[in-house]
């Protein structure tokens, strides 16, 4: 069995490698991958697509894209995404949906085990009657934020609400 040294600078060393088992180890537990895309013979890379269904909206499903490097402390930013209708939009999920111009997150992951995730969250066009689908890094990146954007509009279900004239 492996054991740490004992050192004034062991306990922090000991957090390290523990957060980094523990976050290797979840990597690979996900139920909710549906594709798995190897980038190459010689490289550790891949694109592995999720499902994530919305926990509000439950007739939406969006896919997410996003690039797994197995052997680093860090994955790459870039994603995508593409949600669309899969089921029933009732008017009663719809008014249980957050109202405000930057929505509520639905769904974070890690992407390293320094403080870098990707989230979604979920906008409210009610303009256009359309939930609309970010995807963004918490970390940037070659002074970017990566970001993909899709929507899901209601047209045709029954949440869907013709809009109204102002006066």
């Amino acid at each position: 069995m492996f054991a740490f040294p004992k050192s004034p600078t062991s306990k922090p060393l000991r957090a390290l490698v523990a957060a980094s088992v523990f976050g290797f180890a979840l990597a690979g537990c996900s139920g909710d991958e549906v594709g798995d895309v190897s980038l190459g013979l010689f490289t550790t890379k891949d694109i592995k697509i999720q499902i994530f269904n919305d926990p509000e909206v439950p007739g939406v499903t969006c896919h997410i894209s996003h690039v797994k490097a197995d052997l680093d402390f860090s994955d790459p930013s870039d994603m995508g995404i593409s949600c669309r209708q899969t089921g029933e939009i009732t008017p009663e999920m719809i008014a249980n949906v957050d109202r405000s111009k930057s929505g509520e997150v639905v769904f974070t992951a890690s992407k390293s085990i320094l403080f870098k995730s990707m989230k979604i969250r979920r906008i409210f066009d009610s303009k256009n009657q359309t939930l609309m689908y970010l995807s963004y890094s918490t970390k940037e990146t070659q002074g970017s934020h990566k970001h993909s954007l899709s929507t899901v509009p209601l047209w045709g279900t029954k949440a869907w609400q013709a809009p109204t004239e102002d006066k």
